[in-house]
């Protein structure tokens, strides 16, 4: 490639690579020496002598849930700014294919991990993964362990969703939970909690469906809440993600159920869906995008202390509320 731009060995590497001093003349020169010999520069042997990171891992629930699509874009940004490739496992958040790619990725020895927990548990595996390795937490807490951690502040934001039911005149609620091993779960869980006994309500009156954050489970919790006489059933549904309300809304047109006239619905995490659907849901933004770059960007810092990426990084995230037509006053 240099002869065939007619210049040095180093100054092609001074345009790959960003450095150096070169005319605009020669730039070009190179440039279409480049495209004439449809190089591509090898970015691990790059990232290898610059002594940086080459790959790192990232271990998600699924993609089908898309906050935890939207956590991997930001990821995937932040990766793909600094020449590093990521390595994507999906787990069906089961603690067998947790354990499994958490011992995968360490023979693979990527240089570090992002962890999104689907399941919350902690095998043999997991525990050495997190003592032993560079490892990131992405908006979930494992118990006993000190491991990063990149959050969004879920227990205010379920206040915040909660108590915007409750203005609405709402006092039989129900609400549809995610799976009870997970912190964020129990994170919002306490939200809800403490919005109700702000208004003088027994939390412990409120009805709940155990779900896990996918879409079927949103309809089988609204079954489980709403299939029962008017006057005994909750005039809103609380849900502990936006997939869960989809499938409660579902539920609810599947049955007749009109929202919000008859039952109003809210949900959490604020997917593009949330806004396109009819009527439109109330949720909680928590900014997946930014917890993923964060969390690179933490990672890296992990890696190598000497990164020279120099902006303060949040580790908590504030959530916010996004009110659409999905909530309503009870129906008389």
């Amino acid at each position: 490639m240099a002869r065939l731009a007619g210049v040095a060995v180093s100054t092609v590497s001074y345009v790959v690579n960003g450095t150096g001093q070169v005319s605009a003349e020669t730039r070009l020169k190179v440039a279409s020496a480049i495209d004439a010999v449809q190089y591509e520069p090898n970015l691990l042997a790059r990232n290898l002598k610059a002594g940086r990171a080459a790959s790192i891992g990232l271990i998600a629930p699924d993609l089908l849930n898309p906050y935890f699509a939207s956590v991997a874009a930001g990821v995937q940004d932040v990766a793909q700014s600094r020449d590093l490739l990521l390595v994507l496992c999906t787990t069906q958040s089961t603690p067998r294919w947790e354990d499994y790619y958490s011992q995968v990725l360490r023979a693979r020895r990527v240089d570090g991990l992002i962890f999104l927990s689907g399941s919350g548990m902690l095998t043999p595996s997991i525990v050495e993964l997190l003592q032993k390795d560079s490892v990131v937490l992405v908006d979930e807490r494992l118990p006993d362990l000190a491991v990063p951690t990149v959050t969004a502040t879920n227990l205010a934001g379920a206040r915040s969703v909660a108590e915007h039911v409750l203005a609405h005149g709402h006092r039989r609620i129900g609400i549809i939970s995610g799976p009870p091993s997970l912190w964020t779960a129990s994170q919002r869980m306490e939200g809800y909690q403490e919005a109700l006994a702000a208004r003088g309500i027994d939390p412990g009156a409120a009805l709940v469906a155990t779900g896990d954050y996918r879409q079927d489970s949103g309809y089988e919790g609204a079954r489980l809440l709403l299939d029962r006489p008017k006057s005994d059933r909750p005039t809103a549904l609380i849900c502990a993600n936006d997939l869960m309300a989809v499938g409660a809304m579902l539920y609810c047109r599947d049955t007749g159920l009109r929202i919000p006239h008859d039952i109003s619905l809210c949900g959490f995490d604020n997917i593009p869906l949330a806004g396109l659907i009819e009527p439109g849901l109330t949720s909680v933004d928590q900014c997946g995008r930014s917890l993923g770059k964060a969390a690179c960007r933490l990672l890296l810092r992990l890696i190598s202390p000497q990164e020279d990426d120099t902006d303060s990084i949040d580790l908590d995230y504030p959530t916010r509320l996004v009110i659409r037509a999905s909530v309503g006053p009870p129906p008389q």
